[in-house]
């Protein structure tokens, strides 16, 4: 690492005492043993159970993983929706020492086995629903031993070609609570997250007790969570440990809810659980955060929400999406910031003593940025040449960052040398301006940035100002090549199903003209039926470069 580190005078804490995450839910059985998790069943019943319970069950979990061979540094890939039964298998195999691998059943089977050998994984754990997304792989998975199947049936109940095969409740019901569990080296991996890049194999993250230790304390800190909140858990596990949001939860004392499998379809089953429970905290994309508002429109009488904290991130929440949150129901959708690497807490939004004399548009339009880096997190703006930018609002570079739950390589990976400074910073790609309130502000990811006539045209801003129209339900801006200006803003619109055919591209662009030069301003507007998304509810740019890219070439 390129920092000196000074020694100083010898302290007299107990140092060697490791953060362990497992110890979080350890404390919430003791203190808070009586609070209440609910987990959705497929079927739409909820398991109830607390924390007393859950630990308990972790405690009969290892046990088991310890009689499967199970141990210190070995990887165990988990392949399951928002359950409990998740939550268990991550408090198990951590405390074990060991590594849990999140699958994630959205990328493609080759990325999948990719995934599972580079890990070298031992055990794959896998809901009995997704059994199709690794049977197909298992002869290509050179390491995995055995496949604990994540059910309520018995194995011999079955149907699949996986050997050894294990079963979830069975293999409980045959062991006993006690448990010694060893203190685990703090700088020891307790789980790992492989990117879902766009180019690429994808790069492995494994990160330390330690890291998601003071991480889940940031997030704690951040959103005010107390043992009065509700917390669920939409942010899918199996990416970035669904940003950590179930291990704030026991951190302080708070309910928790799983919603199960869910889809972009079922946004129903989201609203009708956060509802049900009470939640008051959440966390997910604008992806999942959209279908579930268009849910909330169509009820009569619409739902009280307030004092519900809805944490967006993977992208910036459209501000037409969270101004009709809170007039609906009075939710604070609260912009926040991250990314694999990070774990994935960088920064977020909130509005500062020092600015509440802000106009109630100002302070609209605040709460599309970024928002400020939390406590532990260092971040500087850097250009093409390496120079460090002012904090301004107006100098646009490179975006690095660096902190104790920031990742400093990737998993055995060469391209660890381009992604990451010698003092520990990581190049995140992202196109920002830093204001001299600290707000940061995502630009765009460089490589989706426009760059028309030798001027910078962001996608992110199109977008947003597009999605604030009442008759889009979706929009994405791409740039494109241009036989004239290099490159040209493209928009794709997905109309809202009352509006189709009644909208123009005229309409669009006369709405949005207020906001940005004309040179700006998309040169087509293409109606569509759907936009490609990546495996987290990202636009897939690249996706729709390819399938529009010669679109301005063949005019």
């Amino acid at each position: 690492m390129g920092y000196e580190i000074v020694r100083g005078f010898p302290s007299t804490s107990n140092n060697d005492y490791q953060l362990n995450v497992p110890t979080i839910l350890r404390h919430a059985a003791r203190s808070y043993g009586e609070v209440e998790i609910a987990s959705r069943n497929l079927d739409g019943s909820v398991f109830r159970y607390d924390y007393r319970g859950c630990y308990r069950r972790v405690c009969r979990l290892a046990n088991a993983l310890r009689k499967l061979g199970v141990g210190p540094g070995d990887r165990v890939g988990v392949l399951d929706f928002n359950t409990h039964r998740f939550a268990e298998l991550f408090y198990a195999i951590s405390g074990l020492g060991a590594v849990l691998l999140q699958i994630n059943p959205r990328v493609s089977m080759e990325d999948r086995a990719y995934i599972i050998n580079h890990s070298g994984a031992r055990l794959i754990c896998v809901s009995d629903l997704l059994i199709p997304l690794i049977e197909p792989i298992s002869k290509q998975l050179n390491t995995v031993e055995g496949y604990l199947v994540i059910t309520d049936r018995a194995a011999d109940s079955l149907q699949t070609q996986l050997q050894p095969l294990y079963a979830y409740e069975e293999l409980l019901q045959g062991e006993g609570e006690d448990i010694q569990w060893p203190m685990v080296d703090e700088k020891a991996a307790c789980s790992a997250c492989y990117t879902t890049g766009t180019t690429g194999k994808p790069k492995g993250v494994y990160v330390s007790h330690r890291a998601l230790y003071l991480h889940t304390l940031a997030v704690a800190i951040n959103l005010n969570l107390t043992r009065h909140d509700v917390m669920m858990q939409i942010t899918p596990m199996f990416h970035v440990l669904g940003w950590g949001a179930f291990i704030t939860a026991p951190l302080v004392g708070a309910k928790l809810v799983f919603p199960g499998m869910y889809t972009l379809e079922m946004a129903n089953v989201l609203v009708d659980m956060l509802l049900a429970e009470k939640v008051t905290v959440t966390c997910g994309a604008p992806a999942i955060f959209m279908p579930m508002l268009e849910y909330i429109r169509k009820m009569d009488p619409k739902p009280d929400l307030k004092g519900c904290r809805m944490v967006s991130g993977a992208s910036e929440p459209p501000l037409a999406m969270m101004k009709e949150y809170w007039e609906l129901g009075k939710a604070d959708v609260i912009h926040a910031y991250g990314a694999t690497e990070t774990t994935p807490l960088v920064s977020i939004n909130f509005l500062k003593d020092s600015l509440q004399d802000l106009s109630e548009e100002e302070r609209w339009d605040l709460k599309r940025k970024q928002g400020i880096p939390v406590v532990g997190i260092d971040v500087k703006l850097v250009d093409e040449e390496g120079n460090e930018l002012p904090f301004d609002g107006k100098s646009v570079g490179e975006l690095y960052i660096r902190g104790p739950w920031v990742t400093c390589s990737y998993h055995e990976d060469p391209r660890s040398a381009e992604a990451f400074t010698e003092d520990g910073y990581w190049k995140s790609g992202d196109a920002a301006v830093i204001d001299p309130n600290c707000y940061i502000k995502i630009v765009d990811r460089f490589k989706d940035l426009v760059k028309s006539g030798g001027e910078w045209i962001s996608t992110v801003d199109l977008e947003n100002a597009i999605m604030a129209h009442p008759a889009v339900l979706e929009a994405g801006v791409i740039g494109i090549p241009h036989p004239e200006w290099e490159e040209r803003p493209l928009a794709l619109v997905v109309l809202r199903e009352e509006h189709k055919g009644k909208v123009s591209k005229e309409d669009i662009l006369d709405f949005i003209a207020p906001k940005f030069a004309k040179w700006q301003l998309p040169d087509e507007i293409l109606f569509v039926e759907e936009i490609p998304k990546t495996s987290v509810g990202k636009i897939a740019k690249r996706v729709a470069r390819e399938q529009f890219g010669d679109f301005y070439m063949k005019k």
